[in-house]
């Protein structure tokens, strides 16, 4: 199923990477959002092209599935590491507009409701999952007030823009995949996102 759902969102944000002329920002944007899928959390440290290949530099923290034990120990075994500039990365939560996180609050809402038909008894629970997914204290909170008032998901990915789309989608996944299996609820969700994201590609 996560195959399925992220292959084809590879796909298009590939196609929207070949149709902006200033793709290195985008790209290191994605790289770190494709290691997301994965629990890796990844920072895109250098980016440069070498004939038909792309050099990528990471700067990598502790994965989710990794323990503090066993990430000290990796640290302990590597004996060099390389820091280089940085680049801006693609549209991030703090770049959007008021209107592009309201939508992101509600899409990231209904996953939620789709995961959990209780969310709103069990969020003090769930709040600690969501932090670790990168979800800052302003999203949460936010993201909580949209959970009392249910919209349609096939609403709010109307007119949904690429790259909002692309971002809910990858928190959604991580969502969808906290207790590690994807209901037929949240299946719906994921795709109605994944589909969203692909019609405004071709378009």
């Amino acid at each position: 199923m996560l195959t399925q759902l992220v292959r084809p969102l590879v796909r298009s944000q590939v196609q929207m990477l070949a149709q902006t002329p200033s793709a290195s920002a985008k790209l290191v944007g994605m790289v770190s959002q494709w290691l997301g899928y994965l629990g890796v959390h990844a920072e895109v440290t250098y980016l440069k092209t070498e004939g038909d290949r792309i050099q990528v530099s990471l700067r990598v923290s502790k994965p989710e599935q990794c323990t503090q034990a066993e990430w000290q120990q990796i640290l302990t075994n590597l004996t060099r590491h390389e820091g280089v500039g940085s680049e801006d990365s693609a549209l991030t939560y703090k770049a959007m507009t008021s209107d592009q996180r309201s939508k992101v609050h509600r899409l990231l809402a209904c996953v939620l409701r789709a995961a959990n038909d209780n969310l709103v008894e069990e969020w003090v629970s769930l709040r600690s999952q969501l932090v670790a997914l990168d979800l800052d204290e302003s999203m949460l909170l936010e993201i909580q007030a949209a959970m009392r008032v249910p919209m349609s998901i096939d609403r709010l990915v109307t007119n949904l823009e690429p790259e909002v789309a692309a971002f809910t989608l990858s928190k959604a996944i991580s969502i969808a995949l906290m207790d590690q299996q994807i209901n037929e609820a949240e299946d719906t969700a994921l795709k109605a996102l994944l589909n969203a994201l692909q019609q405004k590609v071709v378009a």
